[in-house]
């Protein structure tokens, strides 16, 4: 199936939305719940995706059209949120992230991609070369990824109370 630009954005539009519907005012439990072996928490899931805005997605665009592949990107530090949302609350997190996100795609549509521009390369430090268009796919496939993860997180809380219907709970399953 081929990139479309503005399909991705109606998923890169839409993730705040839902993360905010997803979690706003669910107890502690639910959200700072972690039932995965070295996972993550919803809380923490809301963290790292503000830090791609800070960090990842734009940034690395403005490079490639910057530099192309003769400067790597920044590394991304994958553990980040950690450190970055201690002492903030949730609804900090997905009020910051709400905000970064519009101003992104804000700055992503001023750009007025060309198709050639979709195929400029750029070096990301682990992967080698990649192109605006793989990049801007990332974005959005990392969105519907955490959103999954999300989901994931907060249904294995009843992974042992569901019973014998687990078999039939296919998140329960990964």
């Amino acid at each position: 199936m081929a990139f479309v630009l503005a399909e991705a954005v109606e998923i890169l539009q839409r993730t705040p939305s839902v993360v905010r519907a997803l979690l706003w005012d669910l107890s502690d439990p639910w959200t700072r719940a972690n039932t995965e072996p070295n996972g993550w928490s919803p809380f923490d899931v809301v963290g790292h995706l503000i830090h791609g805005e800070e960090t990842d997605w734009i940034p690395r665009l403005r490079i490639i059209l910057a530099h192309g592949d003769a400067r790597p990107f920044d590394p991304f530090d994958r553990e980040a949120q950690f450190l970055n949302s201690k002492g903030k609350t949730l609804h900090q997190l997905i009020q910051r992230f709400a905000a970064l996100r519009a101003e992104n795609l804000k700055i992503l549509a001023g750009l007025n991609l060309t198709p050639a521009q979709m195929q400029l390369r750029g070096r990301h430090p682990a992967l080698g070369t990649v192109t605006v268009e793989q990049l801007l796919a990332t974005w959005t496939t990392h969105d519907l990824t955490h959103l999954a993860q999300i989901s994931r997180v907060m249904a294995k809380r009843y992974a042992t109370p569901v019973g014998p219907w687990k078999q039939y709970i296919g998140v329960l399953q990964r």
